[in-house]
């Protein structure tokens, strides 16, 4: 009889899913238990040096899928938005220097402005920073998050934001990343997913699940499977878009943080598995 082999060729996980693991650590334990990729946050980088970095990932024989995070542009005062650009420079040099192909941009808002002024400035940042990134060959994705973020995490909450941000900014190495957790509740979603597909702007498709009630609007993020997301629904339309990357594991969960991390990766292979 055949063995049942499971395949995690197109897995990624994000370094944020098991925060308390460092770099080394995480990228050793991911790669024994089979994960193919790896994002990593900046926060992860911390006490590495970035060519360090490079050769921990490039040793472990996962592939860098991106580089979290980019973005937070927006901001009432002109030197804070001029520090922001600074801040997505040195993104696109650690992805650059770590073999990262993408960054991933949470584009950030301001409650003391309009959400219109904060999307304007938004738009203003990502074209300011193109030409270093084309230089530097790495690509960009615009994030949409829920709305529940629109405050000061993101003004860009639908993908059809996004996806208009992209056609403005007509760019090969400006396209969108679709988070389910953020994008499931949307009613236009499939339609500007086929959108995305056709103008070749998916970069990236990240998975978790949405736990009702939900106890933390930031750090409260479920194993695939474990709330209400139809996360295979939505995988079919980004792949029927024409999507064939890595599908990334992105969970922000106190809860989880706070277990033996090597059995919440058995779990997360598991969900993975049973429900992606």
């Amino acid at each position: 009889m055949a063995q049942n082999i499971k395949d995690f060729s197109r897995l990624c996980i994000h370094t944020v899913t098991t925060k308390p693991w460092n770099l080394g650590l995480a990228a050793s334990r991911y790669a024994a238990a089979g994960v193919s990729g790896i994002t990593v946050w900046r926060q992860a980088l911390d006490g590495y040096a970035l060519n360090e970095a490079r050769r921990i990932i490039n040793n472990s024989g996962l592939r860098a899928v991106s580089l979290c995070r980019g973005g937070f542009f927006p901001a009432v005062n002109r030197k804070e938005r001029e520090k922001a650009i600074e801040d997505n420079l040195d993104a696109i040099d650690a992805a650059a220097a770590i073999g990262a192909p993408l960054v991933i941009l949470v584009c950030g808002s301001s409650p003391y402005q309009s959400l219109e002024t904060s999307r304007g400035q938004i738009l203003e940042g990502i074209i300011r920073i193109l030409p270093y990134a084309e230089q530097c060959g790495i690509r960009m994705a615009i994030e949409p998050l829920h709305p529940m973020y629109a405050d000061s995490r993101s003004a860009i909450n639908t993908l059809k934001q996004a996806n208009d941000m992209c056609d403005k900014i007509d760019s090969d190495y400006v396209g969108v990343a679709i988070d389910v957790y953020h994008l499931w509740w949307d009613d236009e979603l499939e339609r500007e997913i086929r959108r995305s597909g056709k103008n070749n702007k998916i970069f990236a498709f990240h998975v978790s699940d949405w736990l009702s009630p939900t106890q933390d609007m930031l750090n409260d993020r479920g194993l695939m499977g474990d709330g209400c997301i139809p996360i295979r629904r939505i995988r079919g339309w980004v792949e029927a878009a024409g999507f064939d990357g890595f599908h990334e594991v992105e969970i922000f969960s106190t809860k989880h943080w706070n277990r033996n991390q090597d059995e919440f990766l058995q779990d997360i292979l598991k969900a993975y598995w049973e429900n992606v």
